[in-house]
């Protein structure tokens, strides 16, 4: 039984590693949460005791810089001791502020935009090919899909007839320079999707019931498409100064914050 993972207790783990390494990119982690806790604790398939399991299925975080919501999944699992989670964005440190190949459980080292999807498409026509059963499930930021190698990767899929590939995109609105709509405007994901020849659904990327019922929905069509599910999520999700706030993009906090997000976020899990 694969352990299930409290959101509250993600985010304060993220906080924690963001004050220690006096880092940035919280917002990006916190809209994640809730989809990473659900594909760890419900969907992929792999081994607790082996983060190199050569039957695992594929976690791609394209948008690398939300990594901390990974690696705080990992610290979870074991994968990652305190000690990581203390010494974050320190000189010396193995985790850097982008998700790294080179870090047990994250499969890519990413965070250059746009090419997190082309390795897992990679990985997934691979698996296909091998008749393993393996699944790669590959996280995209809204603000992402502005580069072009997102709609190239997204036709080869669709060609190979991929249908062991899911790609998520976390849609909270928001880039590094403003909104999606201010920076270059996306239109309707679902409706492009499914141009692409995507099995496609959206689901509020925080009520992890819903998302995990769209996975299985999705994950039940065999038939030789890819899948997609456009996640509704808040930027910043679960402290109240940091939610819709895109200067949480590359702010960092001081102690004064530090102790208003821990407040607020064992307040939730309370």
């Amino acid at each position: 039984m694969k352990p299930e993972f409290n959101p509250s207790s993600l985010r304060k783990t993220v906080v924690e590693m963001a004050f220690a390494g006096n880092a940035v990119h919280l917002g990006c982690a916190f809209s994640i949460i809730e989809l990473l806790s659900r594909l760890y604790s419900r969907h992929m398939r792999y081994d607790e005791r082996n983060p190199d399991d050569p039957s695992r299925d594929y976690l791609v975080l394209s948008k690398g810089h939300g990594v901390m919501a990974q690696y705080a999944c990992l610290y979870e699992l074991g994968w990652l001791e305190r000690h990581d989670i203390d010494s974050y964005f320190h000189d010396g440190s193995r985790l850097k502020g982008l998700s790294d190949a080179h870090v047990p459980g994250c499969e890519v080292t990413s965070g250059s935009l746009g090419h997190g999807l082309s390795v897992g498409v990679g990985l997934a026509l691979a698996a296909a090919r091998k008749k393993s059963g393996q699944r790669c499930y590959v996280v995209i930021g809204d603000g992402e899909i502005n580069e072009g190698p997102i709609w190239e990767g997204l036709l080869f899929a669709a060609h190979a007839k991929l249908d062991n590939l899911m790609v998520i995109v976390d849609a909270n609105g928001f880039q590094a320079m403003g909104t999606t709509d201010e920076v270059m405007q996306l239109g309707d994901l679902n409706a492009k999707f499914a141009a692409f020849d995507f099995d496609v659904l959206a689901v509020d990327g925080h009520d992890m019931s819903a998302i995990s019922e769209a996975i299985d929905a999705l994950e039940a069509m065999n038939n030789g498409r890819p899948k997609a599910l456009v996640a509704k999520t808040v930027k910043g999700k679960g402290v109240s100064y940091m939610e819709n706030v895109n200067v949480w993009h590359y702010s960092r906090l001081n102690p004064d914050l530090y102790a208003q997000a821990l407040r607020e976020i064992e307040g939730a899990s309370a």
